[in-house]
């Protein structure tokens, strides 16, 4: 099934906020203007939209959502040579937390609505946003591009951000459906089982040779397994209703809080999974969420706890791997861990971390290990600052050499 950015984007419009469109002190018009170029998008007839705003930001107490109206309209309709659009917003919470400066994206929807989004400047969820529309950078002019015609299928990290959005993923393995159902019935196994089935469904890939590429597919390959399950199981679970009735909404909203929290959890524990396979097959020795001081848990030390606690080993020969799927402000956590190793490492799916943010990490003595098919959503001035799982194990491979000869 064909999976582009056209079928959720029709075409955006981007520009910076200004003061006066987003502080009440400077104006109460609720407009967005310096947008003539948007007529590409909505035409030049006034038209009413229904609209989710969404502000993203890197700290996730800062993200919110509203719904609301848009209406683009001429603001010099009676004047006989002179237009001047706008959009009117209705007031929200998502305009009244945004600053001058942020990147503001109208997105027109398939199904004629539209999605504001705004990011805060200079932040891991602005740089992916530029990443996903193929924006270079946004200054004082606004642009727009259309996207009827885009043909290319979204990538790994292009799902990703776009599920950060909030827009839902359609993909479905309908020919695994029932191997699926006989093996896990309706219910939903294990993630390590689920792990183990999802890489058997997959050959002609090397955890040694292209542990970068493997991950990938392998992550790839578990989500799609899972949502083809998903989907059949929840279908079934609203055709049965919820309560006595089929329609009580308390057990609705408990049981759609548990998809969404199984989705989560079992993202985060496939990422290990996988990890951990990888290292295993590449002979790598390591302990995974072993107590350290004050009983934190690293996701994997090298060559392992009993090492990371005698006295006697060369703590240079240690190697801490902390494992977030979403890093933006978490990734702060594993500085905490491991405290005899003061050159931690993260491994992240997180595309297009701001050069902000990996300069802080650098700052922190963390290094970022990244996937190498993420690589081209960072700047090329900030590629020399990662490394790909490839790298990793090869360090921690050498460091395992020399642990073994002492």
């Amino acid at each position: 099934m064909s999976n582009t950015l056209s079928k959720y984007f029709l075409a955006i419009g981007a520009k910076r906020l200004s003061q006066v469109e987003v502080s009440s002190q400077r104006s109460n018009q609720h407009e967005i203007n310096g947008i003539d170029k948007f007529k590409r998008i909505f035409g030049l007839e006034k038209a009413l939209f229904e609209t989710t705003y969404i502000k993203l930001d890197d700290d996730e107490n800062k993200v919110a959502s509203a719904s609301g109206i848009m209406t683009w309209y001429d603001a010099r309709e009676n004047h006989p040579i002179r237009t001047e659009y706008r959009l009117y917003y209705s007031s929200n919470d998502v305009i009244k937390s945004a600053n001058a400066g942020d990147l503001l994206v109208v997105g027109k929807l398939r199904n004629n609505k539209l999605a504001v989004i705004i990011a805060s400047r200079g932040t891991t969820s602005e740089k992916q946003l530029l990443w996903l529309f193929g924006i270079a950078e946004v200054l004082d002019e606004s642009m727009v591009k259309d996207f009827t015609s885009n043909t290319a299928e979204i990538s790994f990290a292009g799902k990703y951000i776009l599920s950060t959005l909030g827009f839902e993923i359609e993909e479905t393995a309908p020919d695994y459906l029932e191997e699926l159902l006989k093996r896990f019935g309706n219910s939903f196994p294990s993630t390590k089982i689920f792990s183990d089935f999802s890489r058997s469904t997959i050959n002609g890939i090397s955890p040694i040779d292209e542990p970068d590429k493997t991950l990938i597919m392998w992550l790839e390959r578990e989500e799609l397994l899972f949502k083809t399950l998903e989907s059949f199981i929840v279908k079934e679970k609203l055709e049965k209703g919820f309560g006595e009735d089929g329609r009580n909404v308390d057990e609705f909203i408990q049981f759609s809080l548990s998809v969404q929290n199984r989705r989560k959890a079992r993202a985060g524990y496939a990422f290990e999974n996988n990890l951990a396979l990888i290292f295993q097959i590449n002979e790598l020795q390591f302990s995974h969420e072993a107590a350290t001081e004050r009983n934190n848990r690293p996701d994997f030390l090298f060559p392992g706890i009993e090492q990371y606690h005698d006295q006697k080993f060369n703590v240079d020969l240690l190697t801490m791997l902390g494992v977030k799927t979403t890093a933006k402000d978490r990734w702060r956590q594993v500085l905490s861990e491991a405290a005899k190793v003061p050159n931690k490492h993260l491994i992240t799916l997180e595309p297009a971390i701001s050069k902000n943010q990996t300069e802080e990490m650098k700052a922190s003595n963390l290094q970022l290990v990244i996937p190498e098919q993420l690589f081209s959503t960072y700047l090329l001035e900030q590629r020399d600052q990662l490394i790909s799982l490839k790298n990793f194990i090869q360090i921690v491979r050498d460091k395992q050499k020399r642990s073994n000869k002492t």
